[in-house]
């Protein structure tokens, strides 16, 4: 809660930003981010449009003091939609109005209590995807998030993940943490949302991206907007390959990586899978200027 604030209090760019989604949903987002209620924000129909919002606020007070421009672009799960936004393959209004309705579905898709989400500490991707092969007789359960070494999210019906936790602790997992989400995102019980949410990208505009976008389904480019339609279906119940993700865009040659947007969780797990490369993120007055002064610094 009072994400974006203090950019819409110093920065008209950010300001206008959520003006737009708030007159694009029909409902004050803004209040909602700066204010709460926190319990109404953390509804994933809310937390979707109001994550997006603000990491797009955060980009355009970049762009306006001549921040650095990126060369590549990628998103985690919902960021994806951010990422496309700067791309140019999706017009913002779009974009905001998409999420809200996606995250709608994908709590429709399953219903509150039915199912969740789980962190699995200090075992491989591989290790954690064959044991929730074994557990899945007992239940749905899926290895969901590959964010990094050591660190995969599993999903699954409540039968499923009580079935899996015994099993990954004997295989070697150092920690089983249940996530404070509302539904098994990215796994197979989410692909009635996915069916939804086709139906509403039939209505979109969705261009090439102008500035290439590795994307989670895949871990690899999406070049037209075809292809970004067909991975943003299929990535509401596909895992987010979000450590293959990084690899890519390393091939590509990043060598710094900025994190626009609310939090700096996605640093940390990159920090996991590159110790070369320098990290920062934009998020509030105080990180903007740490950023530029990053990038001054490399030029």
């Amino acid at each position: 809660m009072g994400m974006g604030k203090e950019l819409c209090q110093d920065f008209p760019e950010a300001a206008a930003i959520f003006k737009r989604a708030d007159e694009a949903l029909g409902f004050s987002l803004s209040t909602l981010c700066f204010e709460g209620p926190e319990e109404e924000l953390n509804l994933t129909a809310n937390t979707q449009p109001a994550v997006l919002t603000t990491s797009l606020a955060c980009l355009e007070v970049l762009r306006s003091v001549g921040g650095p421009v990126p060369f590549a672009l990628a998103g985690h799960s919902l960021g994806e939609y951010s990422a496309l936004v700067a791309a140019g393959s999706l017009e913002f209004e779009d974009a905001v109005r998409l999420v809200r309705k996606r995250g709608q579905y994908m709590q429709e898709a399953v219903p509150l209590g039915e199912g969740g989400m789980a962190a699995v500490m200090g075992l491989a991707s591989g290790a954690v995807v064959e044991v929730c092969r074994k557990a899945s007789e007992l239940g749905v359960i899926e290895a969901v998030n590959l964010n990094c070494p050591g660190q995969v999210v599993v999903a699954g019906d409540m039968a499923g993940l009580k079935a899996v936790e015994p099993l990954l602790k004997e295989a070697g997992a150092r920690r089983f943490v249940p996530l404070p989400v509302s539904a098994p995102f990215h796994s197979s019980l989410m692909i009635p949302a996915g069916d939804r949410l086709a139906g509403d990208l039939d209505h979109v505009v969705i261009g090439d991206p102008k500035i290439p976008v590795v994307a989670n389904v895949s871990a690899d480019l999406v070049l037209t907007g075809g292809e970004v339609k067909d991975s943003l279906i299929r990535q509401v119940y596909s895992p987010v390959r979000w450590e293959e993700t990084i690899l890519r865009l390393l091939s590509l040659g990043s060598e710094i990586f900025i994190e626009v947007g609310p939090g700096k969780v996605l640093g940390g797990l990159i920090k996991k899978i590159s110790r070369e490369v320098l990290i920062s993120n934009v998020e509030d007055r105080a990180t903007l200027e740490k950023v530029l002064a990053l990038t001054r610094e490399v030029s």
